[in-house]
């Protein structure tokens, strides 16, 4: 089966189920739109193995657009908006991509290849064009890296990865149904909005509501009409939410009883109190449009406190984990009655893991083995050598334990683990999460530098305006204590300018460290 195949599939299944919620499109009708742009493309030129672009946020043409290449016979190339053209043209020319379907903001003069616009108004479909017959394990789409940790490589996935990624995802049966929404405004282009928007609503024959923009006030009155099932987000973004809806209990003198159901709901249920409960619990999912039941958080790990709040007050929290290489989320988090923190599950169906070279800690890296994970970096065999193994696992870099729960727990990228003289190491992840409950602190990215020929961890803050460095330098020195004296930070730079970020909102550590040796964050303490 290939993914157009898999869209048939789901029409024939739930052809009347809403599949483009916000435009009213249903399954049925959406094959029609991609038929329709199929012999706009063929118009355009695309044939058989052609690589053909998408630049675009998520609006309806962009799924219209993805089906529409694979009906033809050719393979996606999901571009990130947020880079330059300097960049588009350096991908174009290595993957040997001659056409981009963009929408017009994100299109510039260049000869390296020609832009279709994708709100191009399509003719009518043509009888003639039938789809073209792929094979599972052709290429379905190409991605670029993040390059969060360095030089961006090419991720070829097979159509075989995509629908078994889709398969794999029916372990979310009892939180998420056919013809429920899920809320889109994870950008498609990224493997994390792309599983759960596309491939989790092709599994379950339920609709996604496309949003383009982070813009809060369209989020919240989207919550409102349409009332999303499920909710993806970055944990960020969930941390931000809870903050908010804390402040607002706060300023209607309710956190008392907020505080209460969050450590004792269970109980007042109980004993016949349930009330109280829904008291604080019924306001908050309205917050959402009253009917959110699965919170999907991923991109990087959640803080217990975080995923225990919104568990407590009626919604079930799921913790993905996964590559761009895994398809997205290859390990998916179990509903226990005690979460741990940074608990991402254990792998999905079909797909399984090795915890390598571990410490005296139980730390050690990551591998995976499966049908979602790819089949190595495109033209480029030096690395392929060393990620993958003669049993074909593959080295995901990312630092994890196992609890007794067969739980997987981040610890950190293995090439951000810093290593100290003394031969310990030290793992980024923790330091941040603790910094960043420090009011006035917006991010922080702590890594391996050198100062005065010793190895330490350093920390540079993006912090409020109004922050000074002494009271910067107090609020670590206390957030210090909660860790062991080897881990502490206590050399950093504050600025505040933005750290520079991934798609999926993961600070860049190698360009930050690279910002401080140039001298872009001159407050620094030594």
């Amino acid at each position: 089966m290939n993914m157009y195949q898999l869209l048939e599939k789901t029409v024939a299944q739930y052809p009347d189920n809403l599949f483009l919620v916000r435009e009213g499109v249903t399954f049925s009708g959406f094959v029609e739109l991609v038929k329709r742009r199929a012999a706009s493309l063929n118009a355009a030129g695309v044939q058989r193995g052609d690589i053909v672009g998408i630049l675009s946020h998520n609006i309806p043409q962009f799924p219209i657009t993805l089906f529409a290449i694979w009906y033809l016979g050719g393979t996606a190339l999901l571009l990130d908006t947020n880079l330059t053209p300097f960049e588009y043209d350096n991908m174009m020319t290595s993957t040997d991509c001659h056409i981009v379907c963009a929408e017009k903001s994100f299109q510039y003069k260049t000869k390296k290849f020609k832009f279709f616009d994708i709100e191009h108004k399509d003719p009518k479909a043509n009888p003639e064009l039938k789809p073209v017959p792929l094979e599972s394990l052709d290429v379905a789409t190409m991605s670029f890296t993040s390059g969060s940790t360095g030089t961006p490589k090419i991720v070829p996935l097979t159509h075989f990865n995509l629908i078994e990624c889709a398969n794999s995802l029916d372990d979310m049966r009892d939180y998420f149904h056919s013809g429920e929404i899920m809320y889109g405004f994870l950008p498609m282009y990224h493997i994390f909005g792309f599983a759960v928007e596309i491939l989790a609503c092709l599994h379950f024959g339920s609709g996604v509501l496309l949003q383009p923009t982070v813009n809060p006030k369209e989020i919240m009155e989207d919550f409102k009409q349409y009332r999303p099932h499920a909710i993806p987000a970055v944990p960020r973004l969930f941390e931000v939410i809870r903050n908010r809806i804390i402040d607002t209990l706060k300023a209607r003198h309710l956190w008392w009883l907020a505080s209460l159901v969050l450590k004792y709901g269970k109980t007042l249920n109980k004993i016949g109190l349930g009330f109280l409960v829904r008291r604080i619990q019924d306001p908050v999912r309205a917050i959402f449009g009253g009917r959110v039941s699965l919170l999907i958080a991923g991109g990087a790990a959640t803080k217990p406190e975080v995923e225990t709040f919104y568990e407590r007050l009626g919604m079930r929290f799921i913790q993905g984990y996964g590559l761009t290489e895994t398809v997205g989320p290859i390990c998916i988090s179990k509903h226990t009655k005690k979460r741990v923190p940074f608990a991402f599950g254990a792998p999905t169906t079909n797909n399984e893991c090795e915890i390598r070279d571990m410490d005296a800690d139980g730390i050690g890296v990551l591998w995976v083995r499966g049908h979602q994970v790819f089949g190595g970096y495109l033209n480029n065999p030096d690395t392929n050598s060393v990620v993958f193994d003669e049993r074909g696992f593959f080295n995901t870099g990312d630092m994890v334990s196992m609890d007794k729960n067969g739980e997987l727990h981040f610890a950190g990228r293995k090439k951000q683990v810093i290593v100290l003289d003394s031969g310990k190491n030290v793992y980024p992840d923790e330091l941040q999460a603790l910094f960043m409950d420090i009011p006035g602190v917006n991010n922080v990215a702590v890594f391996e530098h050198r100062v005065k020929d010793k190895t330490v961890a350093y920390g540079v803050f993006s912090v409020d305006p109004d922050m000074t460095l002494d009271r910067l330098a107090t609020a670590v020195a206390n957030a210090n204590k909660k860790v062991a004296s080897y881990k502490w930070v206590t050399h950093f730079a504050m600025t505040t300018d933005e750290l520079p970020m991934t798609s999926t909102q993961k600070v860049k550590h190698h360009i930050v460290r690279q910002n401080l040796i140039d001298g872009k964050y001159p407050m620094r303490k030594e």
